[in-house]
């Protein structure tokens, strides 16, 4: 008679906990804005149809911030980035519009998030489970001059950082990576007049 067989038992390896790193925050740059001449005096949401410039993707912009984001998106092409706005809708923004985003999200009665506006006199709060936005007549896409980037995350938000700032772009806010909005006015930088 055979002697029984020991049964092989295989220890478990355990991989050593690995001490996760926070992700470094990505500190956005801010620059002020000096807005295009011909915006003086002209009634944010409402623009006249000759100062905007129909954009390949869909939707519209301020002719100058125009002229900044084709070249922005030929130099992405360029460089095998896909940027395009996360819909037409957030591009230029007409005052009608604006209000009808904003009653939607936000509300007379609080709503407990902690967020507020202010608009036509009073505070209004965030509902659950929208993200902000700005009160009509408050936002620069009303003026034509921003973008919300669809995909400004990883390489593409890299991509961003390495190169929107020569093309008369910056960040208005850290919380929204996606928020671009023109900051050069009527002084585009030389990277966008020798694109055209």
């Amino acid at each position: 008679m055979a002697p029984p067989k020991k049964k092989c038992v295989h220890k478990k390896r355990v991989a050593p906990k690995r001490k996760v790193m926070p992700k470094a925050k990505i500190l956005l740059p801010i620059k002020k804005i000096n807005f295009p001449t011909d915006l003086v005096g002209v009634y944010p949401g409402k623009l006249p149809a000759t100062m905007l410039v129909k954009i390949k993707t869909g939707g519209m912009l301020h002719h100058t911030a125009a002229l900044a984001w084709n070249a922005l998106v030929l130099k992405a092409q360029q460089d095998k980035i896909v940027l395009k706005p996360t819909s037409s809708g957030d591009l230029y923004r007409a005052y009608d519009t604006q209000k009808r985003g904003f009653l939607a999200r936000y509300s007379l009665t609080d709503t407990g998030t902690g967020k507020t506006r202010k608009f036509e006199g009073k505070v209004w709060y965030l509902k659950k489970g929208n993200a902000p936005l700005a009160a009509p007549g408050k936002s620069n896409h009303n003026l034509g001059i921003a973008v919300d980037v669809a995909n400004a995350n990883g390489k593409i938000l890299q991509w961003m950082l390495d190169n929107i700032q020569h093309f008369g772009f910056s960040w208005e806010m850290q919380e929204e990576p996606w928020h671009i909005r023109l900051v050069c006015g009527d002084n585009l930088p030389e990277t966008v007049t020798k694109s055209e």
